[in-house]
């Protein structure tokens, strides 16, 4: 089909039956020291998906991969809690998840998303090289070139149509870790490791926030340097949905970057260093100068 994202070659290795990171994954658990048998990961490494990228239950992903990756974090001194996710944890994982993969693409990498959520990995994500995206549109066969400006335009309000809602769930979660903190500080007869544990939580679910940021950041560079590739490469007049689009998201990457998730943070952010529509006309400043009182 015109347009049809073209499936990596670990997707096809995955159709093919095989688990192309299986070398990596035995290497982790080795090094972990963890008496699991390599064969119970022989599924892929990518988290399975179900209808609208909804994620699905997995045994491997849901309970072996994480309880190895904790093994593997503890060993590398990274803060480990013992504590229940609490509802608020879980959905605001769920909501994030869509920012940090890209399905049936490659520019995204899953593989390496999936191994970075369950702590088989540190930070993968910062090697990303958002010029991917562009590689992967001019790679993929469309019915027309401007079809491609329209598919930068439909991921990037895919991305805004969802983001109220995940910057929601990521407000819930600063509320929890605040109130258990609260409640640490006011309770006498302490239950044991709680003040680490509480500790250890507040500093996983920042990483998760500040994996949320970077990818939020890398999808806005990465429609951003499409546009700017297609606008060399095939200009058409499309282009100016597609700004309009990215100078909409530009506001909730820079919302993200401040840390402004919550309604009480406020929501009108400066935009120093922006870049702004590619189609307007230069500006002298960000405010418009107040009229003269008569």
């Amino acid at each position: 089909m015109p347009g049809q994202r073209r499936r990596s070659g670990a997707r096809d290795a995955c159709a093919r039956g095989e688990n192309p990171l299986k070398p990596i994954l035995g290497g982790l658990l080795r090094g972990a020291g963890i008496a699991l048998a390599i064969g119970a990961l022989a599924g892929c490494v990518t988290r399975p998906v179900g209808d609208l990228g909804r994620v699905e239950a997995s045994l491997v992903h849901d309970e072996v991969m994480p309880v190895a990756g904790s093994v593997r974090a503890q060993l590398a001194g990274e803060p480990v809690s013992r504590f229940n996710r609490t509802a608020e944890e879980i959905e605001m994982s769920d909501r994030i998840w869509r920012f940090l993969v890209a399905p049936h693409a490659d520019w995204f990498h899953d593989a390496a998303a999936e191994l970075q959520r369950t702590r088989l990995a540190s930070a993968l994500d910062r090697a990303f090289k958002p010029r991917a995206y562009y590689e992967h549109l001019a790679a993929t066969r469309f019915a027309s070139s401007r079809a491609r400006y329209s598919r930068i335009e439909d991921d990037a309000r895919a991305d805004i149509a969802t983001l109220p809602s995940t910057f929601a769930s990521i407000c819930k979660v600063i509320e929890i870790d605040r109130q258990r903190a609260v409640a640490l500080a006011n309770i006498e007869r302490k239950p044991s490791g709680a003040a680490e544990n509480v500790a250890a939580r507040e500093w996983e679910n920042q990483q998760v926030i500040g994996w949320f940021t970077r990818a939020l950041d890398y999808r806005f560079i990465a429609y951003s340097t499409a546009l700017d590739g297609l606008l060399v490469e095939t200009p058409h007049e499309e282009a100016r949905g597609v700004d309009a689009a990215l100078v909409a998201l530009e506001v909730f990457v820079h919302r993200a970057k401040a840390g402004a998730f919550c309604p009480s943070a406020g929501t009108a952010v400066a935009k120093d260093g922006s870049e702004g529509s590619r189609f307007a006309a230069p500006r002298s400043g960000l405010h418009t100068p107040a009229l003269p009182r008569k």
